[in-house]
């Protein structure tokens, strides 16, 4: 049975034994593959715990950075640079999310690019309020039930080619995002970063280490995917992905760009670009037309609030997962998990209940609004948390959990970037599963776009009643939510946990280590975290027992060891506890206020302020 895991898109035997991320202990050289079994591998820094710090927790790898005009933070330190010169050179957050964005998609091409969606939340200081876009995408109106069905791999949607493949979003919600908050000129955000494209930037560990067996991962299902070679020639044109340290561009994505910032949205969805992407399917059998591009906009949403601890925690709902971020804290509420306790056996039973029960809820409800009806506000209100908060158990994991029954009435990137003006963004971007599904468009002469298209119709039903069931021109249930935060009316956060089903119980976490113990923001990204794994899906796939409960090795042992006695089965670090960028808004007596900004040590990124 296939579940949806961080790690998913790797083959068999990527991940070494106890490995939670690439390390130089881990990552072989593309150059020079490891012929030696990774279980026979020696570990020779086993045992060696980090150097001390003389102020804050010794458990954090670096500090918050502090900054009063802006802020940015990225899975990527050109991508980070890329934001803080668009906020230098006048423009606003927007502004230097679409480039951050754009960058993304060439830098950290094994979790986003412009064949995906995009969602974002932000502080509008005009309108002084969190407003939220879904920029996610239909499936092709010519794609059939029946025609998926047939295509199903063990009663489900396969996890690559055509069928996996929804109209695109994310140019549009640049697009549509710019028309409302952008400051420079379209082209003066896109064409930097075209050019950095044709330049080439030396490539990083992790992202080396995920490319690389995304594309072990195509070559081993290629079965599935319809049109091969243009992937290798834009991912691997030198016959093997880049090893660290090489340089890698991406010409045909910036030629791809320069049309984008030229033509703006139109070249995308209802022009050159989009007769390219028509001729393509055409070609290889698939079922995307200029028509669904050309149908396509941005939807500006109202995001969902609730209130943990007199924090305000805003999430965008379904066909989105955000709601369960939400869930999840507001049956934590109802619980002292200060006086449990950091990282304590008691406080990490209840906030992984809580999330089982939210769990259980988002598969049996969350899907596109416009075909079935989800009870948003029962599902998000604290009577209904009191009520699910009873069924945890203290001292013994539920044996099973159902969904409430609620009224009738449904690889990623993140980053965070604030300006001088007080706006702050909170944008999530993804091709779904790794880098996507197989498929990367030419232009029909050989030529190909630079980017790779998502397969983040894998997501359907194909279950008979289910409200996420396929239909032609339906938006699957999303993953990626971005996070946002308010205290007394103010902004406070745009935080995000990236990774799959790891993200609202990351964003939960995050928000649960700052306000209940106190953290700061790059401690409560280092601080180490679990992870649950086998509840029910909204793909229609049933939950696995009690499922397996993740652990970050910092996790102590003997909270481990209580976690076991209380009948969850533990796992290691199996590489998916995401990845966290955060920048908050500080008030200060003295003078204006500040923002902070914080990165994920588990990836190749950094954060900047100014």
């Amino acid at each position: 049975m296939r579940r949806r895991t961080f790690l998913s898109t790797l083959p068999a035997g990527a991940i070494l034994a106890g490995a939670g991320v690439a390390s130089a202990a881990t990552v072989q050289s593309a150059a020079a593959p490891s012929t030696t079994p990774s279980a026979a591998r020696a570990d020779p820094y086993a045992g060696v715990g980090p150097g001390n710090r003389n102020s804050g927790l010794q458990f954090v790898g670096r500090s918050t950075v502090w900054g009063a005009h802006g802020a940015a933070a990225t899975a990527h330190p050109r991508a980070t640079l890329i934001g803080i010169d668009t906020l230098r050179r006048g423009g606003s957050a927007i502004d230097a999310a679409i480039a951050i964005n754009a960058a993304l998609g060439f830098l950290e091409p094994t979790a986003n690019g412009i064949g995906g969606d995009a969602f974002c939340m932000l502080w509008d200081p005009t309108q002084r309020k969190v407003v939220g876009f879904n920029g996610s995408g239909n499936s092709p109106r010519g794609l059939s039930l029946e025609t998926v069905r047939a295509k199903a791999v063990d009663g489900h949607v396969p996890k690559y080619g055509a069928v996996t493949v929804n109209v695109p979003g994310t140019v549009d919600a640049w697009w549509s995002a710019h028309q409302r908050y952008g400051k420079l000129p379209w082209k003066d955000v896109l064409l930097p970063v075209a050019e950095l494209c044709e330049e080439g930037v030396p490539m990083p560990q992790l992202i080396a280490w995920y490319l690389e067996r995304n594309m072990k991962g195509f070559d081993a299902s290629s079965a599935l995917i319809e049109e091969n070679d243009n992937r290798k020639t834009v991912y691997a044109g030198i016959g093997r992905t880049p090893a660290v340290g090489e340089v890698f561009a991406n010409p045909h994505l910036g030629r791809t760009l320069r049309l984008i910032a030229e033509g703006g949205r139109d070249a995308f969805y209802d022009g050159v670009i989009a007769d390219h992407i028509e001729g393509y399917f055409r070609r290889i059998g698939g079922w995307m037309t200029r028509a669904d591009l050309a149908a396509h906009h941005t939807e500006w949403v109202e995001p969902i609030r609730t209130d943990y601890r007199g924090v305000d925690v805003y999430g965008l709902g379904p066909n989105t997962q955000g709601l369960s971020t939400n869930q999840i804290l507001n049956v934590c509420e109802q619980f002292d998990l200060k006086g449990m306790g950091f990282q304590s056996a008691a406080s990490i039973h209840h906030q992984a209940e809580a999330k089982r029960l939210a769990f259980e809820d988002r598969a049996k409800w969350f899907a596109d609004p416009r075909f079935s009806a989800t009870p948003v506000d029962w599902l998000n209100s604290k009577a209904y948390a009191a009520e699910r908060a009873r069924l945890i158990r203290p001292d013994r994991v539920m044996d099973r959990v159902f969904p409430g029954d609620a009224p009738t009435h449904g690889d990623t990137t993140y980053f965070s970037v604030a300006d001088s003006d007080g706006m702050m963004v909170s944008w999530i971007q993804s091709n779904y599963r790794g880098m996507g599904s197989g498929l990367a468009p030419d232009d029909g002469e050989g030529n190909p776009l630079g980017f790779m298209f998502q397969d983040r119709g894998e997501l359907f039903a194909l279950t008979d009643g289910h409200p996420n069931l396929y239909a032609p021109g339906k938006r699957p249930f999303h993953t990626i939510i971005p996070g946002f935060a308010c205290k007394g009316g103010e902004p406070w956060m745009a935080f995000g946990v990236m990774g799959g089903g790891m993200q609202p119980q990351g964003q939960a976490q995050i928000i649960i280590n700052m306000v209940d113990y106190g953290l700061d923001p790059q401690e409560a990204g280092d601080s180490p975290r679990w992870q649950h794994e086998g509840s029910s899906e909204p793909t229609g796939q049933p939950a696995e027992g009690v499922g397996v409960l993740y652990l970050e090795t910092g996790v102590p042992a003997a909270t481990k060891a209580q976690l076991e006695a209380m009948g969850w089965v533990t796992g290691g670090p199996n590489g998916g506890f995401g990845g966290y960028q955060n920048v908050v808004r500080q008030g200060n007596a003295s003078g204006p206020w500040t923002y902070g900004a914080a990165t994920e040590m588990r990836k190749d990124g950094i954060a900047l302020a100014y």
